[in-house]
């Protein structure tokens, strides 16, 4: 047990990394649960419309996020031999990569919004009005294709304080814009203080407005604390990056890019494939999923942890260091998500009681969101196993254990269960994250036999401090 359970030191420090993170992302996806109820309060139709476009918005983020990660994995090995150039050309790798992602996204929504939407509209027994659906849905993502500018910057500046050692400002920023967020929500949705009710477009306005908010709060922050920020000086001047490190981010970062983009991309087909048994189960997901991402917040904060602490480790060249503590590392994650899930599972009734919707609805998202509390404990365990891979530039690893294994296990598995079988959806979604087991399985395989084990950064330092 030694060699799973650190010391009060070792948790001071695990803590002070991963609780901002934490902090940040429940505040953000408590008022997102929030906004979902104000939403759902209003009508089913709505509520479903709104999930629709989320989840296409959420391949879009993952992109963003796969993006900045590429670029990550170098800034944190960077950050942790000191050298400020490195970190500075990460960051303009950074915002090349999300300026090329959201002029994509912007294409895509703009020309083909509506087929896309209607990927995920079928026809049922539930009382569902696809019609209705549609057109919330379209106006919703009207509005959300101003809000993916911001929030790609957002992620750029964000990703490079946390990587650096600044994990305050981004929660403190995040905080702003959630209660930002939640204000607005209040006014635009149902017409407060003499504004008009604009319903979904509301929502999406109040979003929009919030993300903007908060990129003014973390970007104008970092400019003007050049002192301790010493990546930002110049960063704009010009963006003449090394050949050498764009060849390696391209290597090691473009698996990565493309595994989020396969894997946010399979999630949304798997929700395809649950939405061909209709209306209501694309209702009762959209309840679970908001509900869930509350609870997550500790594995996903320790998957962060684990990319950050490992990280720079590994960049100083500490291998025997970094391979204890990732140990340690993923043993407090599952630990902590065993006892997280548990009391989610305990609470499920009571979450769908907010919602404006059927009884049926409701009964489905609480056992899907039973399911997910299950399960939280696996998930947990193979976050943490991706990130550890990730930190030592294991991108095409993680390439295979993450976004290929959806592919080729979960997406066949749902789409056979759905269309070829009259098996009930809620046993259909177990399955589905059963079979993540063998996931852990492998990634247990790969995490022990240290294949993560290395420092990336390599002659890309000494090619930068000669720049310098």
């Amino acid at each position: 047990m030694k060699k799973l359970i650190g010391d009060k030191k070792f948790y001071l420090m695990v803590l002070a990394v991963a609780i901002p993170i934490m902090v940040q992302n429940g505040i953000t996806n408590f008022v997102n649960l929030l906004d979902n109820i104000m939403v759902g309060r209003v009508g089913t139709e709505q509520m479903t419309g709104v999930a629709i476009v989320n989840q296409l918005v959420f391949v879009f983020n993952i992109c963003v996020f796969g993006g900045v990660s590429g670029a990550g994995i170098f800034t944190a090995q960077f950050y942790g031999c000191d050298d400020a150039k490195g970190v500075r050309d990460t960051f303009r790798i950074k915002v090349l990569i999300t300026a090329g992602i959201t002029v994509i996204g912007l294409l895509l929504f703009g020309f083909y919004g509506d087929q896309l939407i209607h990927l995920y509209l079928h026809e049922s027994n539930d009382a569902g009005d696809i019609n209705a659906t549609l057109m919330y849905a379209k106006q919703y993502l009207r509005i959300m294709m101003i809000e993916i500018i911001p929030f790609a910057m957002v992620q750029v500046y964000a990703s490079t304080l946390r990587e650096t050692g600044e994990t305050m400002l981004p929660m403190k920023s995040g905080i702003v814009a959630v209660f930002v967020n939640l204000i607005l929500n209040y006014i635009l949705i149902y017409g407060k203080f003499g504004a008009p009710a604009l319903g979904v477009e509301g929502a999406a306005l109040a979003t929009t407005i919030a993300r903007f908010a908060e990129l003014f709060i973390i970007a104008g922050w970092t400019h003007y604390h050049k002192e301790k920020n010493i990546f930002i000086e110049g960063v704009y001047r010009n963006f003449l990056i090394p050949k050498e490190l764009l060849g390696k981010v391209a290597i090691l970062g473009m698996p990565l890019m493309v595994n989020e983009v396969l894997w946010a991309s399979g999630q949304a087909v798997l929700t395809q494939c649950y939405s061909v048994r209709g209306l209501s189960v694309i209702a009762a997901f959209n309840i679970s999923s908001t509900i869930s991402n509350v609870f997550n917040i500790v594995f996903i904060a320790m998957g962060s942890a684990i990319g950050i602490i490992v990280g720079q480790l590994l960049g100083a060249g500490k291998m025997e260091e970094a391979k204890d503590t990732d140990r340690k590392l993923i043993f407090f994650s599952v630990v902590s998500c065993v006892g997280i899930g548990s009391i989610m599972a305990i609470v499920a009734p009571l979450f769908p009681m907010f919602y404006n919707t059927s009884e049926e609805i409701r009964l489905l998202a609480t056992r899907f969101i039973m399911i997910a509390a299950l399960c939280m404990p696996l998930f947990a365990f193979t976050h943490a196993t991706y990130f550890t891979l990730r930190s030592g530039g294991k991108t095409w690893v993680t390439f295979f254990f993450d976004s290929v294994y959806v592919w080729i296990f979960n997406i066949p598995l749902a789409f056979f269960l759905t269309r070829y079988t009259v098996l009930y959806i809620v046993f259909v979604y177990l399955a589905c994250q059963l079979v993540d087991i063998i996931k852990c399985i492998v990634g247990f395989v790969l995490v022990k036999k240290g294949v993560w084990l290395n420092n990336i950064i390599g002659e890309t330092k000494e090619l930068s401090k000669e720049i310098a």
